[in-house]
């Protein structure tokens, strides 16, 4: 399969160029600047991609590479750091710039070979660095300028090294989709052939290769990226497939019942569905600390499910929905993130129970996940479904969880997704919720007095849960919502709306 390297530099806007790529159907993937040069070489890239960075090429161990990728023979191109890096190690000169260059900027374009074929002139493009090339490295030649930077643009056609100062992953960059869309298929010669067909056909046979007469085991919480696992994994080995979903008691209306009617109708899949709601409950009686909630509810789970795994004879693999952003964390530039996500808290069975992982879509971003369930089948309510905790409700009864708090949180929260539906903002926004606060206040419902509980909406929009703006839902809309809630959710006398972004609030209350 062809595929593109990116090397990261720590850019924020790294996983934006592997992106991109991707929508042009071409498959990339990122690996840290740290990679030895023998996997680079051993890989046979079409084309190899230096991505931006915050450090500059002047910094005591500034981030580099092995200066023999330039003897590949491979087309390169360097955005941004990657430009500078380029320039100092092949012996141009980069200089701290008089100011830096940040935002919009024209683009005039001096030679439209390759590169630049058919890309308008004139065009917006977004600068953001601190060094500028004052000298070409030998063989190279400047084909575009800004009025700020003399060499936006350089290249050495005979080598294929090509250099941007600017970003072309990003929306800002008018014709960056065009300039990337060159480098691929006038450059490196790529055949635009990736797509979630030819993945599914590819994963199928590796997922057989690996398993080969073993059993698996998926924990399920009817979310999307187990949902797509579990229903590749089943495409590949199908009974020798059981999933498990643990019913907490923490779980909104109707969420057990869609789920299991899901997968036995349309996928036959063989499904274990464990109600433990009292189980959880009684844990959980009493304690109103989030963090104790939160680790009383994962221990809870990796228990019940370890229980139930065990009764499956012939059990050698775990499948789980790791997705390409979670394996980037832990190998980028940037260092291992602290925490790698371990799907509904399973991490800790691999040892216990000496499984080994199964992970289909590691090599997949969240909206290519949704497409490969689109190909398989799978309805779009699961797919577009907003993101739920590993804790479920629990995290948004703020306070004690009680049977009789959950319900009336459940009831709550069923009506914001009803009204967020109906008035078509559902797959416009990232998160909404209802979550019940741990106070009554005074209220007066047909000429009495109430004294009852307060529950709060939350709606938020965001690419990556790391930050969130809380969304501006019309007031017709949380009128209706109020009101239903008010009139239909016995013991609630009183709704309010969060309008917290985050940071400094986080999404979830606890």
């Amino acid at each position: 399969m062809q595929e593109i390297i990116v090397i990261d530099f720590g850019s924020q806007y790294t996983q934006l160029i592997a992106r991109r790529i991707r929508e042009l159907k071409v498959y990339s993937e990122i690996i840290p600047c740290t990679a030895p040069f023998s996997e680079i070489e051993d890989r046979k890239p079409q084309g190899i991609i230096l991505s931006g960075g915050p450090a500059s090429v002047f910094e005591k161990d500034a981030p580099s590479i092995d200066k023999r990728i330039f003897n590949l023979g491979i087309p390169i191109l360097g955005i941004c750091y990657g430009m500078q890096l380029i320039t100092h190690l092949l012996g141009g000169k980069v200089s701290k710039a008089k100011k830096r260059e940040y935002g919009k900027a024209i683009l005039k374009i001096d030679d439209y070979r390759a590169l630049f074929s058919d890309v308008k002139d004139d065009s917006v493009v977004w600068m953001s660095h601190g060094d500028k090339i004052i000298e070409m490295p030998k063989g190279f030649e400047r084909i575009a300028h800004t009025e700020n930077s003399p060499y936006a643009a350089i290249a050495d056609f005979q080598r294929r090294i090509f250099a941007l100062q600017f970003h072309p992953e990003v929306a800002h960059t008018e014709e960056g989709k065009k300039i990337l869309s060159n480098f691929l298929f006038k450059i490196c010669d790529c055949k635009p052939t990736w797509n979630m067909h030819s993945f599914i056909k590819t994963a199928i046979e590796d997922i057989k290769e690996k398993v080969g007469k073993h059993k698996v085991v998926c924990a399920l919480s009817g979310g999307v990226d187990s949902t797509v696992t579990a229903v590749l994994v089943h495409r590949a080995i199908g009974d020798a497939l059981t999933c498990i979903f643990v019913d907490n008691g923490l779980l909104r209306a109707g969420e057990r019942e869609k789920v299991e009617k899901m997968l036995k109708d349309n996928f036959h899949i063989n499904l274990r569905v464990i109600d433990a709601s009292d189980r959880f409950l009684r844990r959980l009686k009493g304690v109103r600390d989030p963090e104790r909630k939160r680790k009383i509810i994962g221990r809870e789970f990796i228990k019940i499910f370890e229980e139930e795994a065990k009764k499956i004879k012939g059990v050698k693999f775990l499948a789980q929905g790791t997705l390409y952003p979670d394996v980037i964390e832990s190998v980028s530039f940037k260092g291992p993130s602290a925490t790698i996500k371990s799907h509904h808290n399973v991490g800790g069975l691999l040892k216990r129970m000496k499984l080994k992982l199964i992970e289909p879509l590691r090599e997949l971003f969240k909206d290519e996940v949704r497409q490969l369930g689109k190909e398989l089948g799978i309805p779009e309510e699961i797919l577009y479904r907003h993101p739920f905790p590993g804790p479920g409700l629990a995290i948004r009864c703020v306070g004690e969880v009680t049977g009789e708090r959950l319900e009336i949180l459940r009831q709550a929260d069923k009506i914001v997704l009803e009204e967020i539906k109906k008035s078509g903002f559902y797959r416009n926004i990232w998160q909404s919720f209802a979550v019940l606060l741990p106070i009554r206040t005074v209220g007066v419902m047909g000429d009495e007095r109430t004294y009852e509980h307060v529950i709060a909406i939350r709606a938020v929009n965001s690419t990556d849960g790391m930050t969130a703006d809380w969304v501006k839902l019309p007031h017709e809309v949380l009128e209706r919502v109020s009101n239903r809630i008010i009139n239909e959710v016995k013991g609630v006398n009183r709704v309010v709306y969060d309008i917290t972004s985050k940071p400094p609030g986080t999404i979830e209350w606890e």
